[in-house]
């Protein structure tokens, strides 16, 4: 390093170097920096200029303020702020990286405490001082910008939007952006922290471990900086538009509520301004295509009212988790974990922890690790990906453990900054970790060296959380828990494909669980029984089912049995069934099934291609012996593609929208002969294939056009088998 030469003040402004080297074999090394050429996207084209230099608050505030202003010219000023326009979402980072700004010398020597200029040569691939001492000066370079990104561009959105009254909801990085900066640390500048779910294709709901790790990044910053709202884009697509359904897209959405997120901003529904132009306008290839154009836009209350009320119920209390994942300091969790999760073992919640919140939001009490907002964990566990360990960071640990925090992971194994003093890291280390393995005491805390958080969990005696015994080895029942101040609210989520009957396992005891559906906003009691700090609740949940278990009335009793009913099937409907077309969509006006059948098979064009609402009607003759009392009946549909609303003797009993699509036809079904009317309504898709065959007349209008001729029709309306259910035989206790 002492050899290397600042020349930059012997430059001339013609750009000769006055400068006459002493002996010796020298390099010259010129560095500059320059415009990237990335513009603003996607935007058009008056729009659309050079990405702001984000590393310097003075442009962000100067872009930002001259944005603003452009809504404030159009709307008034009055509408901005405490009404009319209130919130800003500053999407996800989409321009690529930026490693340079005017002041970067001057910031970097500010928030890392050392002069960049001998070390600059490391920029451009050599060596200086040593191949580990560049590679420290790299980290604090990475380190730097990260830094800038955080406070000169989050920070700067933040502040100008307080001053002008308005708040701030914010994604960084979703799944596989480019972002030389931590997710949490920029969410934090954030009225509601923001993440992004995307769907996959209809019907395919594989683990999305890059947009998992996005989600409770988010969760995890609301919780620990005490905000009630962690929000998501959510339900973007890219495949298959227009044939999405609420049934085919509450997997998703449930995905969302287990990571933590109770805000859902559907990405996207576009203005339609056009009247008679379906399915309309889109934003390109991208959707949800959520609009009043959609074909069940005017059947999607019940999905959207599920949605609200499971939003609702995780915004209630405080989130509970027994671990605080800390998952290092110079990389992203989306990429960290882009895929596989961290290995925390079944039963437990978790919420990650970044650096700047280790060492600023932490206190121990207790035995519990504890944030200013209340929070309070079990464990810390550090992931492998932390051996690279900062000198701030393993103070506060150190600190942490000695006023009595249990922590379990690998011995950090060098300090990455150069600004950092390695003896002090090398004594710490040892303190903390010992060789590298085994229980290491110091103070009033432990730490727990190369066991894995299974191991540790049962050394210290931590029960799960939530706990069943899988029927499958395809069994997969997960949850989120939310403390009230008198009760608790477990989501229970089952997440295959098949139906699942479990003894739910959770801890708690001394309070009556009950269940709460968000689909029809039903509460009912449950059958349990308690003992030894547990309560066991037997659930049955249909293929991608839900419920809540919620414990809020306090008993002395230590179980209860609620008979469950067994389905029986009375009879199935047979044909003939008179099915009528919404008018104006190229079928016919009526047709009758002797046999129910996807009209994606029929012969008839009008009916191959249809999308829209196809109204079955039907007679069922029902004999006085089904009419027990206190036994209710059920109309199942069998298979619907892909919404229904019954109608049974003139009286409209409600829409289903998921399988099992049953409903409960009690308060109308009477003996004798009953008119059953069945609207059931399919995707776009169909309609658009149609519109694309030889000679075709085009019935549909949409500024893109993602199917072909040969592209495969979806099945379609009513396939049963319809049959009436009732409930019977009411099961015995165990």
């Amino acid at each position: 390093k002492s050899e290397v030469i600042d020349l930059t003040a012997t430059m001339q402004p013609d750009g000769a170097l006055d400068w006459t080297p002493p002996e010796g074999k020298w390099v010259v090394l010129r560095l500059g920096y320059s415009l990237l050429g990335i513009t603003n996207h996607p935007a058009t084209p008056e729009a659309t200029g050079l990405e702001v230099d984000k590393l310097d608050h003075r442009f962000v505030a100067d872009y930002f303020e001259k944005y603003l202003d452009s809504y404030k010219e159009t709307v008034g000023a009055e509408e901005m702020g405490n009404k009319g326009i209130q919130y800003v979402i500053n999407d996800s980072w989409e321009a690529g990286s930026q490693n340079w700004t005017d002041n970067m010398l001057t910031e970097f020597k500010k928030l890392r405490g050392y002069d960049a200029v001998p070390w600059l040569p490391v920029l451009t691939g050599r060596i200086v001082e040593s191949a580990a001492a560049s590679d420290r000066f790299l980290w604090d370079f990475r380190k730097t910008i990260a830094d800038l990104i955080a406070n000169e561009h989050y920070q700067q959105l933040e502040q100008t939007l307080h001053q002008r009254g308005m708040r701030h909801y914010g994604e960084s990085h979703e799944s596989g952006r480019a972002f030389v900066a931590d997710g949490m640390e920029v969410k934090k500048m954030n009225e509601v922290p923001m993440s992004a779910m995307w769907t996959q294709r209809p019907g395919i709901n594989n683990p999305q471990y890059g947009y998992n790790a996005d989600d409770r990044e988010s969760a995890s910053v609301a919780h620990i900086y005490g905000q009630n709202i962690a929000a998501a884009e959510s339900l973007t697509a890219a495949a298959a538009p227009w044939a999405w359904s609420p049934a085919t897209l509450k997997p998703t959405a449930d995905q969302e509520l287990l990571n933590g997120i109770n805000r859902f901003v559907i990405h996207e529904s576009a203005h339609q301004p056009l009247l008679g132009k379906a399915p309309g306008l889109t934003l390109g290839p991208y959707g949800q295509w959520f609009n009043r154009n959609e074909t069940w836009a005017e059947q999607a209350g019940p999905w959207i009212d599920y949605l609200a009320r499971s939003s609702y119920m995780l915004q209630q209390g405080r989130f509970v988790a027994d671990i605080l994942y800390f998952y290092g300091e110079d990389s992203n969790l989306t990429a960290i974990f882009a895929n596989s999760s961290p290995n925390i073992p079944a039963g437990y919640a978790f919420d990650y922890i970044n650096a700047d919140a280790m060492i600023h939001e932490l206190r121990v009490a207790n035995g519990r690790i504890l944030t200013k907002s209340g929070i309070e964990y079990k464990v810390l566990a550090l992931d492998p990906y932390s051996r690279h360990m900062s000198l701030p960071v393993l103070r506060t640990i150190h600190t942490l453990v000695e006023n009595g925090a249990v922590v379990a992971g690998p011995k950090p194994l060098d300090d990455p900054s150069l600004a950092d003093d390695q003896a002090d890291f090398e004594k710490l280390s040892s303190e903390l970790f010992g060789n590298g393995s085994g229980v290491q005491k110091l103070g009033k805390g432990t730490v727990y060296a190369g066991e894995s958080l299974a191991e540790v969990v049962n050394k210290i005696n931590l029960q799960p959380d939530f706990d069943y015994i899988k029927n499958s080895s395809d069994s997969d029942v997960e949850f989120a828990h939310r403390k009230l101040k008198a009760g608790d609210i477990y989501f229970v989520d089952n997440r295959s494909n098949h139906e699942e009957s479990i003894d739910a396992s959770f801890r708690v005891t001394g309070m009556k669980p009950e269940l709460w559906l968000a689909e029809t906003g039903a509460t009912v009691p449950a059958s349990f029984q308690s003992g030894e700090g547990r309560t066991i609740v037997p659930l049955r949940l249909e293929a991608w089912g839900t419920v809540f278990v919620v414990f809020r009335t306090p008993t002395s009793g230590t179980s209860q049995f609620i008979p469950r009913p067994i389905m029986v099937r009375m009879a199935t409907l047979s044909g003939p069934w008179a099915v009528a077309f919404q008018a104006g969509r190229g079928a016919p006006p009526s047709i009758t099934l002797n046999q129910l059948s996807d009209w994606s098979q029929s012969q008839d064009p009008g009916v191959k291609y249809f999308s829209g609402i196809g109204t079955y009607r039907n007679t069922v003759q029902a004999p006085a012996e089904w009419f027990h009392n206190g036994h209710r009946l059920w109309l199942d549909l069998g298979e619907v593609r892909n919404l229904a609303e019954v109608t049974l003797n003139g009286k409209k009993l409600g829409q289903t929208w998921h399988p099992p699509y049953r409903i409960d036809v009690t308060s109308a079904l009477r003996p004798g002969r009953n008119e059953v009317t069945i609207e059931v309504v399919n995707a776009w898709v169909n309609r658009l294939i149609g519109d694309q065959q030889p000679g075709a007349t085009e019935l549909t209008f949409a500024d893109v056009k993602p199917y072909k001729a040969n592209s495969p029709l979806l099945p379609s309306g009513l396939l049963g088998p319809v049959t009436i259910i009732r409930e019977d035989n009411y099961e015995s206790p165990r």
